[in-house]
């Protein structure tokens, strides 16, 4: 066991308050070890003006993390889950999975609004919301809007958009619920999968004692669930199809949304299983979808 953990975190405001709320529990469940916390920029917060799929997807938010955690300037990463590849590097395991926070999605208006115009102009960057936002509002556009929650912010203020939408776990955690105009329910607008659970990542290999006592069952069930869905739909982050569990007691309600990007239609539905067959749970969901939608 190691006297000094050294968490590596993206450097915005809320990726930092989620790797304090890991130390926190490190510390916790072992008072006498000494928690650091190295922030990075990725190459994802540094390009801010084109969309994720024209540079490379979700990768672009852990390629630096995961090289420091490699080469041993880190020892585990603190990710919104949301934000990780579907495929996992084998020799950079997801340790733990954090207690889930609101895992909706929110609209927030532009200062000023209280009820968005007929034809809203709404700042989004995530095919998963628009094709649910233009079924909740008919005669919206949509404009791209990428950057942390501060600079979104800022952007909604000065650059013409009516609304932006933002998950309000992030929300939440950074203290800032007074700024939400609006809730959807996940089912008006299902969430990203892993939307509101942080990850805990490390070295294939080390011992870290305290793993077990953050990890928390119905997160890493639903994570695994929404995860394998994604993955056998092949969705990626351009894709619009989205993944939500729900877990009370052994059961595990997993509501799934496929995207046919030949008809440019989609579909939701939903099974329910065991939590100890999470990632079946999943991928029988996913293949009935796409067996339908043909």
């Amino acid at each position: 066991m190691r006297s000094v953990i050294r968490i590596g975190s993206r450097e915005s405001r809320l990726a930092v308050k989620q790797a304090e709320i890991i130390r926190d529990q490190i510390i916790s469940c072992d008072p006498g070890v000494s928690v650091e916390i190295i922030t990075m920029k990725t190459t994802g917060d540094k390009i801010l003006d084109k969309s994720l799929e024209k540079i490379g997807g979700k990768g672009l938010f852990v390629k630096e993390l995961d090289r420091a955690l490699m080469d041993g300037g880190i020892d585990i990463a603190v990710h919104s889950l949301k934000d990780m590849p579907m495929e996992e590097n084998p020799d950079l395991p997801i340790l733990a999975y954090g207690r889930r926070e609101d895992p909706r999605d929110v609209i927030l208006y532009r200062p000023g609004l209280e009820e968005l115009p007929e034809q809203a102009v709404i700042g989004t960057s995530s095919r998963r919301r628009m094709i649910q936002m233009e079924r909740l509002y008919p005669g919206c556009t949509f404009r791209g809007i990428r950057g942390n929650v501060q600079t979104r912010m800022r952007k909604l203020e000065t650059e013409g958009y009516d609304a932006t939408l933002l998950a309000a776990a992030g929300l939440k955690r950074l203290g800032m619920e007074h700024v939400i105009s609006r809730y959807f329910s996940v089912d008006e607008m299902i969430p990203a999968a892993g939307q509101g659970i942080l990850a805990v990542q490390g070295r294939k290999g080390e011992q870290y004692g305290w793993t077990d006592k953050i990890d928390i069952p119905q997160s890493r069930a639903a994570a695994l669930a929404e995860r394998q869905f994604i993955r056998v739909t092949g969705g990626d982050c351009t894709s619009p199809c989205a993944a939500h569990a729900q877990v009370i007691g052994n059961e595990l309600k997993l509501m799934g949304l496929y995207y046919n990007e030949d008809t440019e239609e989609y579909s939701v539905d939903v099974i329910v299983a065991d939590t100890s067959k999470a990632g079946q749970a999943g991928e029988t969901l996913a293949e009935r979808m796409m067996r339908e939608s043909l």
